[in-house]
């Protein structure tokens, strides 16, 4: 059973979601404020944080640079207010992995938390028939199977956030291919690069922290003015 804790202070939309996913036998904790979103994530195992921007002690961006500071890979999905484009992008930047903006379906909130707990490893699939070569990225010495989500390169197991497994699934789906940051933006995030923000090159930076070991062995490269490109050190 996942463990998810909502931080959320709408009695409503804490009743509409806690009684769904309990329904489908997720285990619910809820926080009314952020302080204690903060101690209980601190106290707790959980394997995703659902997290409201507008709350009534710290706002949920603050929160979210919080627990950050010492959990680097829990899946954090925001829910932000109708039209908050700027919400969605300082939420992207202060460490959230997704957003959802309200008022949303159930239906779509489900996908949403299936996605972020698959790409982050906290759903675990066993091996059978389905788990075949269109599942296997390789690029030189990194692969990526996309069915188990594991990620290696020189056979030495890398940890990835599920933001930055996204991205670096953008890349391997595009090698070769200088890619420009609206794009990656578009891609990742879906939210428009117009609104302004560093969060690709902040994202690729945590990438590039991770795959490179060595300074010679670089396989994300910028193109001053242009992107970034995957391709051969």
């Amino acid at each position: 059973m996942k463990k998810i804790i909502l931080i959320e202070d709408e009695s409503s939309v804490v009743s509409f979601i806690k009684k769904g996913l309990q329904e489908l036998e997720y285990k619910i904790s809820v926080a009314l404020d952020g302080k204690t979103g903060i101690k209980m994530v601190e106290n707790n195992d959980f394997d995703m944080i659902i997290l409201d921007i507008m709350l009534p002690d710290i706002n949920g961006l603050e929160v979210c640079k919080e627990i950050r500071k010492k959990n680097k890979t829990i899946p954090i999905l925001f829910l932000t207010a109708l039209d908050s484009s700027e919400n969605i992008v300082l939420g992207l930047e202060s460490g959230g992995d997704d957003y959802l903006v309200k008022p949303f379906k159930f239906i779509e909130l489900v996908a949403r938390i299936k996605s972020l707990l698959r790409r982050s490893g906290h759903i675990s699939e066993p091996d059978n028939e389905f788990e075949n070569d269109e599942n296997v990225y390789q690029f030189e010495d990194l692969t990526v199977n996309d069915y188990t989500k594991k990620v290696t390169r020189n056979g030495s197991e890398i940890s990835l956030t599920s933001t930055e497994y996204k991205l670096l699934l953008y890349f391997l789906n595009n090698p070769e291919k200088v890619i420009s940051r609206p794009e990656i933006l578009d891609a990742v995030w879906g939210v428009n690069y117009e609104l302004g923000t560093n969060v690709v090159d902040v994202y690729v930076n945590y990438l590039r922290k991770k795959l490179d070991s060595q300074d010679d062995n670089k396989i994300i490269h910028t193109v001053i003015g242009m992107g970034y490109v995957l391709k051969k050190p």
